[in-house]
């Protein structure tokens, strides 16, 4: 055992016997590259055995949550994100992992960029380290643009990015002008929408604890994204996630995206992407802010229920480590290497070398993930692209469903933001009333 894991979990070396851990994780490309280079990890702890739980995203958020605020126990090792971890270790349902990051050489967490590691932390401490964060920005074909005479204006509006989508849409060819998700989910379809919401000076609830989905700035930015969908989106929207995206765009059949930056990862592959360095990335489109992308990290934290929490900690340390990440780049390759957490990732000359055209977006996005200028109006919770509640999760998806549903042309936007405000308005007052 490692002295950080003893600085983890207080307890002493019990011997070489075989040790097993359950990890949950969520099953984006990067998390299935931790599991292909598995033999590395085993080279290097050959006690500690691993099995994978891997989930989709909106699977893997309620089996993790049930699990974890239950005390289920089944889990020694969780992905989570900076929405949950907080929450969590305010409730004391994650442990500390300060001491045992601290305790373990070279593993240096002052080397996280500085957003994402505030965002991992609480009261001081981190209780979740990051596996890869982000912001968002629109990635945008080069090639295309330049062959129909298009710029990209240097921090574009929604109106700018509206109009060259649909200039550039083409159906007859299954061609979208734009990729945006719209796939129900807390954490999917109102990812990017919410950080519209933000720049139209919508809220989903006022300092006075007031439901604002209703409001006009809510719906003129919800009216927007749904017109630009059924104008120049791609087919079946309503179904579409990141991952649906992500494989659109690769396989050059949208002009734009915009979404998450870790999307570099994949569409920036030459052994799965066909339009891998034909790209440039913008910022997140804005409308009355300085800025508009949002700030999330997959992150990996240990359940207080642990009863493996030394061999939890050995995982979790190798897995965000800086050696990972040459790793990564070493055996798969330095497109695959998961941005956004490490600073010194981007000193790395073969990365350095490949990331050339989304390196310093994406930093600059982390960098200007703050509500002070991706807010129009000052709100009463955490977070951009979700409200830092614990009720949000529910609430969250639920709105999420009128949301696609107006996507899929169901309902009016009139009429889901009609039943999102009713979903809010208990919600809000159960705070005005004191009760959080």
């Amino acid at each position: 055992m490692s002295a950080a894991a003893l600085a983890l979990s207080g307890c002493t070396p019990a011997g070489a016997a075989q040790e097993s851990i359950v990890v949950a994780i969520v099953a984006n490309p990067q998390m299935k590259d931790a599991v292909s280079l598995q033999d590395d990890f085993k080279a290097k702890h050959p006690g500690v055995n691993v099995k994978f739980v891997t989930l989709p995203e909106n699977e893997a958020r309620a089996k993790i949550t049930a699990s974890v605020a239950t005390g289920g126990g089944e889990f020694d090792v969780v992905m989570i994100s900076n929405y949950e971890t907080e929450m969590w270790a305010a409730n004391g349902w994650i442990d500390n992992l300060q001491p045992a990051a601290d305790a373990t050489e070279g593993y240096d967490t002052e080397d996280f960029i500085p957003t994402i590691k505030d965002a991992l932390s609480y009261q001081g401490d981190m209780y979740s380290v990051p596996f890869y964060g982000e912001s968002s920005f629109v990635v945008y074909r080069e090639d295309l643009f330049k062959e129909a005479g298009i710029t990209m204006p240097e921090h574009p509006t929604w109106d700018e990015i509206g109009a060259i989508a649909r200039k550039l849409n083409d159906p007859t060819k299954d061609f979208a002008g734009i990729c945006l998700r719209g796939l129900a989910g807390w954490g999917e379809v109102m990812a990017p929408l919410d950080t519209v919401i933000n720049t139209y000076g919508g809220q989903w609830f006022d300092t006075d604890w007031n439901a604002k989905l209703d409001s006009p700035e809510v719906k003129a930015a919800v009216t927007d994204y749904v017109d630009l969908l059924h104008d120049a989106g791609q087919p079946g929207a309503a179904t579409s996630g990141y991952g649906d995206c992500i494989t659109r765009y690769s396989q050059g059949k949208a002009a734009m995206w915009y979404d998450a930056t870790a999307m570099v990862s994949s569409i920036e592959d030459p052994s799965s992407s066909l339009v891998a360095g034909k790209s440039k990335y913008a910022p997140a489109p804005v409308e009355k802010t300085e800025e508009a992308g949002w700030l999330y990290s997959w992150s990996l934290a240990i359940p207080s229920t642990s009863k493996h929490k030394d061999a939890a900690w050995d995982f979790i340390s190798w897995m965000t480590n800086k050696d990972y990440i040459k790793l990564v780049g070493n055996e798969i390759g330095w497109e695959r290497v998961p941005p956004g957490s490490r600073q010194s990732t981007y000193e790395i000359p073969e990365y350095a070398a490949v990331a050339k055209a989304y390196a310093k977006p994406t930093l600059d996005a982390m960098y200007g993930a703050k509500q002070a200028t991706s807010m129009v109006n000052p709100v009463p919770y955490p977070g951009l692209q979700f409200v830092g509640i614990p009720e949000f999760q529910d609430l969250g998806t639920r709105v999420s469903q009128q949301i696609s549903a107006a996507i899929a042309g169901q309902k009016s936007v009139d009429e889901a933001l009609k039943q999102a405000q009713q979903y809010a308005e208990p919600v809000a007052k159960s705070y005005q009333e004191g009760g959080k």
